[in-house]
This record gives structure tokens, sequence and C-alpha cells, in this order.
């Protein structure tokens, strides 16, 4: 489903900078913020999932992809 590609899509962006200072482990960048910055991403795009599939138009399911 084209929603669930942008939804997937939309959430490895707002990741990737976490995942550098994870991945890098980058001097004077807190490890711990990252991670909760990333399990915060992690929450909003599993509600967004949830919304997707209660959704009964592709108008809803728009409404929500947009936002």
């Amino acid at each position: 489903m084209i929603a669930h590609e942008k939804r997937r899509f939309a959430r490895s962006e707002e990741f990737k900078p976490h995942d550098e200072v994870i991945m890098k482990q980058i001097p004077g960048n807190d490890l711990q913020q990252a991670e909760i910055a990333r399990q915060a991403i992690r929450e909003k795009y599993a509600e967004m999932q949830v919304a997707i599939e209660l959704a009964n138009s592709p108008e809803e399911i728009k409404a929500i992809i947009n936002v």
C-alpha cells in the first residue's frame, strides 16, 4: 500500500541523524538522547500506522500521511 511505503520512508528519514550518532558513536553526542529520540519516532509512526488501518477512506489516509 502506498500509504505504508510513504510512512516507512518518512520514518527512515527521521531516523537518519540519530542512526548516525548511534552507528558512528560520534564523540560529543549523547547516545542516550539519540535513542530517546528514536523511540519517540517509533511511537509516532506506530500511532500513524494504527490510524491508517482504522481509516475509512482514501481521503482520511491522505490526511494521516500528510501530517
